[in-house]
């Protein structure tokens, strides 16, 4: 996916405005601007084209809208739509969903991220829970966008592998340091947009040092492997291949997510039903 750096920076609020965010904040724009871009409707909508966007707005702008909108930007994309126009009524989900029935009818604004990585992560000849791992480790931004990586593990414990939830986990801390081993190298575009080294917030040094030291490091950094550039806009991706590996690795319950009776599975009745007030 090719990005205009000075066009995403002013989209920010300009250079000054990226160098009062933290990093771990800049990170996350990039990869929203990234996933929205590959969601983004091909029909010239303005609210999408950035060539078309005659003035961006400045820091104080940028600050004083908070208190103009009745959300938070950390926002799943189910709630927030990105595109400024109002939501659309959802498909209801079965009486008994399986997860085939939510990357159907609700993670459509993920779906074709994950696809893309589990497939990728497919063709590297990675081992089915790490192809399972990387076809979930995102799709709770549907929901929670801000720590993705610790909600989407608790989203999934109860009917994944250990390992793959903990690759779900810390794949997120893990984008910020190189590993040579595996070919994974701190991206350039971090530097050709920023012009600076990331420098992580405490928690994620912390959350890397523990799971570098873990044996379980590999299945997580696979996961960040597969991951970052998987945002080809052009890409047809689908969930049937991968039905096979979740039969074999996902806990589907018979009374189906978010009726089991599970610690989260409030998690899921509220990606069922996003538009219930209580």
């Amino acid at each position: 996916m090719k990005i205009d750096q000075k066009k995403f920076i002013d989209s920010l609020g300009g250079p000054e405005a990226v160098g009062r965010m933290d990093d771990e904040s800049r990170a996350d724009a990039l990869e929203s601007h990234m996933m929205a871009e590959l969601n983004r409707p091909k029909t010239g909508d303005p609210a999408w084209d950035h060539t078309r966007i005659e003035k961006y707005p400045t820091v104080a702008e940028i600050e004083a809208q908070i208190e103009t909108r009745k959300y938070r930007e950390g926002a799943g994309f189910m709630y927030v739509p990105r595109n400024r126009e109002n939501v659309k009524r959802l498909t209801p989900v079965p009486a008994n969903p399986t997860l085939y029935d939510f990357f159907k009818l609700r993670f459509m604004n993920t779906s074709k991220h994950v696809l893309q990585s589990a497939a990728l992560a497919q063709r590297n000849g990675m081992p089915e829970e790490i192809v399972l791992a990387c076809l979930l480790h995102d799709v709770v931004q549907e929901i929670m966008r801000t720590d993705h990586g610790w909600w989407g593990a608790q989203l999934f414990e109860p009917y994944v592998p250990e390992k793959v939830s903990f690759a779900i986990r810390y794949h997120q801390a893990l984008r910020y340091f190189p590993d040579p081993a595996v070919g994974y190298e701190y991206p350039d575009l971090y530097r050709q947009l920023f012009g600076s080294d990331y420098v992580p917030p405490p928690y994620i040094q912390a959350t890397y040092e523990m799971v570098r030291k873990h044996p379980w490091y590999m299945d997580a950094r696979l996961v960040t492997v597969n991951d970052l550039y998987a945002f080809d806009p052009n890409a047809v991706v689908s969930i049937d291949p991968f039905v096979d590996i979740i039969g074999r690795h996902f806990k589907q319950p018979k009374e189906g997510l978010g009726n089991d009776g599970s610690p989260v599975a409030h998690m899921w009745r509220t990606i069922a039903r996003p538009d219930q007030p209580l």
